[in-house]
Order: structure tokens, then C-alpha cells, then sequence
């Protein structure tokens, strides 16, 4: 997987380990930890890998450079998992001038206390390599504020640090000629559809809140003539760039698909059987729809969903004269996210006194979110006849 270009060398690392991206997302696929080399009279380095690859890192390093050192390394991003062999690359290489911006340094030194033979370049200020040259965009919260991506003018690649990533370890080749999502059966072929749902999971649960510095930062790049898009996660696009500019445009406009996310949580079965019966009424309605039990699932599927389709239906019993956790968790964790232009109902159980309609309801209103039903406020059991889901599996048909 190392030769990209001539002039590009991809020496990055699949992680089949971590079961947890973050501490709290699930990597079914693993994740990929992008990282390459420009090689001209002389050699940049962009971005390094978590620290546990060190090792195999710096094998794929030497085995691209040959006697050659590293003359730049290039920070675009400082999370960790990017950024934790920085210290590695200036004790192997001591003359390395390391090139982030002005909010990049004060990270690299309190991170890894290394201020000397930095360097802090501006929009739009660029470096020569040779007969390469790298210029430096400002991306600021992309997801982090000192985000910066590269632009490699001579080959028309943008080094895009987290922008355009998705979760997935990425198996054969680099590039999306050839690429597959490893351990997945059904990757072959269309490498953009095989990454489409880890990308927008990706997005969803790490940089969904950005929506509008991620609108500015792709207007900002409109007038480069990409043909390249080297991410810091999942492949290297060259086939699917339109795909991919799209997918990340609708989801930092927040514009769903049409389809429901049912999302539900229920101590004892009636919640459960109330989104059963919503789910089977769409099923007859031909309606695209997905279903998540956030009692037994983790969250990042329900996420991913809410981003993808343009309506949310919430089930929730009443728990303490408010919302089950589960479900106040996942309207919260939208809250955060800033989601907005969604249809919204909600629905759930009750023993003595109902509240959680009422309060999902409330926190929906505050996304701005087109309520399109009071809500399904049900005593005890549930039956047909208490929560009628046919009639609101209607009104959804209605909005869609």
C-alpha cells in the first residue's frame, strides 16, 4: 500500500485492536491511522499515527525513505491519535522542522514539551520542497481549532486531516481503485458505498456539532481542483471525490434522506412493543427506516441514523417523572450536535403519572425540530388501542 504517487508514499496503519474509538464508539472494522510522506529534494512528512503503531510506523517510514530523512513534519491535526509519535519523529530525526499554525504549537509543546524548531505558518503561506509545493489552509473546528489541511498544488491533493474520514481499517489498496473495508464481506466493489456508513457514523458521532465550520472550510477549499483527498482516516479518494464532497456537504447542512430513526429504551417490554409495532407499520408503508434499542445498543448507530434520515421518532417510558436515561442521553447527545431540520414524534409508557412525552417534545422544540404529532402518552400495557401506531406510521407518510 505504500506507493500513492511518485511523489506520495502512504505509511499509515490499520488498528484491528481498539474495540473502542474515543472511549465510547464501537469499531466493528477497525480504524485506519492515515499518514504519508511528499517526497521531492525534500521530504515532508504529514501527520504521524497512534502511539501503540510506533513500531510498524517507523518501519513503513524507513522502508519508503531509504537513507533519506525527514526533512518537515506537517501537523494538520493535534489529537493524538495523529499526533503521539511527534516526539518519535524528533529524536529519530533531530533536525525536523516541525509546521503546524499559531494554535498548533502551544499543543505540541504542552503535549509532548517540544517548542524549539517550530514552525507557525498563516493562510494561505506555503513551503517548497523542491519541485513540490505545500500550502497551508486554516480549518479551524474541524473538528479541533488548530485544524489546518495541505494542499499539494503540483498533484492536486489535499491532505485533509479528519476531514472526510471514516471509521474502518482499510484492506488492499490505499487508494479507492482498490480498496475494501477489512473484515467486511460485502466491501468489494464500490469502494465509496462499502465506507458510506462508517463515514457517516464518523461524522455523526465526532464532528456532527461542526456543521457550520465545516460548510465554511469546504467553501474555502471550493476553487481547488481536488482530484486527491488524502484523509487521516479510511481510504484515499480519487474516484469518489464528487461522493464524498456531497455526502459531506448534506451532513453539515444537516439534510436528511427521507426515513425514520426509531430510537426507543424500555424497562419492561411495553416501550419496546409500542416501537415494534411503529417499525412494522412503516415496513407496510414501504417506508425506509431503521430501529435502535438504546438499552442494548451503543448509541453511535443511532446517531449515524438521526444524521441520515430526515425524521426522528422517540420511545421513552416515564422514569423518575422524566425521561428513561437512555433516551434522554440520546436527545441531549442531539441537543449537542446542534441537529436540526427534522421531523420529530415521540411515545412511550407509564404507571401513575406521564412526563417523558411532554419533555422529549420540549427538548425537540428547542432543535427547532417540526413536531408533527403531541405524542403517544400511553398508561401501563401497551395495546393498539392505547397507542395507535398505524395513525401516526400515516402522518409520518404525510411529512415525508
Amino acid at each position: 500500500m505504500g506507493s500513492i504517487s511518485e511523489k506520495i508514499r502512504y505509511v499509515g496503519v490499520n488498528d484491528l485492536k481498539k474495540v473502542i474509538f474515543e472511549g465510547m464508539w464501537p469499531l466493528p472494522f477497525g480504524v485506519s491511522y492515515n499518514s504519508y510522506l511528499v517526497m521531492d529534494e525534500k521530504v515532508a512528512l504529514v501527520d504521524t499515527v497512534e502511539a501503540d503503531f510506533a513500531a510498524v510506523f517507523m518501519e513503513n517510514l524507513r522502508r519508503e525513505l531509504g537513507d533519506r530523512k525527514v526533512d518537515y513534519l506537517i501537523v494538520n491535526h493535534m489529537e493524538p491519535d495523529h499526533s503521539s509519535l511527534i516526539s518519535l519523529i524528533r529524536e529519530t530525526w533531530p533536525d525536523v522542522r516541525i509546521v503546524g499554525n499559531a494554535k498548533t504549537l502551544p499543543m505540541i509543546k504542552g503535549y509532548y514539551g517540544i517548542s524549539d524548531n517550530v514552525a507557525a505558518v498563516k493562510e494561505g503561506e506555503s513551503i517548497s520542497l523542491g519541485e513540490s509545493t505545500l500550502t497551508f489552509y486554516m480549518a479551524p473546528m474541524v473538528h479541533w481549532p488548530e485544524t489546518m489541511v495541505t494542499w499539494f498544488n503540483e498533484e492536486k491533493t489535499l491532505f485533509s486531516g479528519d476531514a472526510f474520514g471514516t471509521f474502518g481499517a482499510v484492506d488492499g489498496d490505499i487508494t479507492d481503485s482498490g480498496a475494501g473495508l477489512l473484515g467486511c464481506s460485502d466491501s468489494a466493489g464500490n469502494t465509496f458505498e462499502a465506507f458510506n456508513e462508517e463515514m457517516v457514523r464518523y461524522y455523526s458521532n465526532i464532528v456532527g456539532k461542526y456543521g457550520q465550520t465545516v460548510q465554511a472550510a469546504m467553501k474555502k477549499l471550493s476553487s481547488l481542483d481536488i482530484k486527491r483527498i488524502c484523509s487521516t482516516h479510511g481510504p484515499v479518494w480519487e474516484r469518489h471525490i464528487p461522493e464524498v464532497l456531497s455526502c459531506y456537504d448534506r451532513l453539515s447542512r444537516y439534510e436528511g434522506e427521507k426515513g425514520v430513526c426509531i430510537v426507543y429504551a424500555s424497562m419492561y417490554g411495553n416501550t419496546a412493543r409500542a416501537a415494534k409495532a411503529l417499525s412494522a407499520a412503516l415496513t407496510e408503508r414501504g417506508v425506509a427506516h431503521s430501529i435502535h434499542n438504546l438499552c442494548t445498543g451503543n448509541v453511535s448507530y443511532a446517531y449515524r441514523d438521526a444524521f441520515r434520515y430526515n425524521t426522528i421518532i422517540a420511545g421513552a417510558p416515564t422514569y423518575n417523572n422524566d425521561i428513561f436515561p437512555p433516551v434522554y442521553n440520546f436527545m441531549y447527545g442531539i441537543s449537542a450536535r446542534l441537529l436540526k431540520n427534522r421531523h420529530f414524534a415521540s411515545f412511550g409508557s407509564f404507571t401513575w403519572a406521564g412526563a417523558s412525552v411532554k419533555l422529549m417534545n420540549e427538548m425537540a422544540a428547542k432543535l427547532g425540530f417540526d413536531i408533527i404529532s403531541e405524542g403517544l402518552s400511553f398508561p401501563q400495557a401497551y395495546s393498539p388501542d392505547k397507542c395507535d401506531m398505524s395513525a401516526l406510521a400515516d402522518r409520518i407518510v404525510s411529512v415525508l
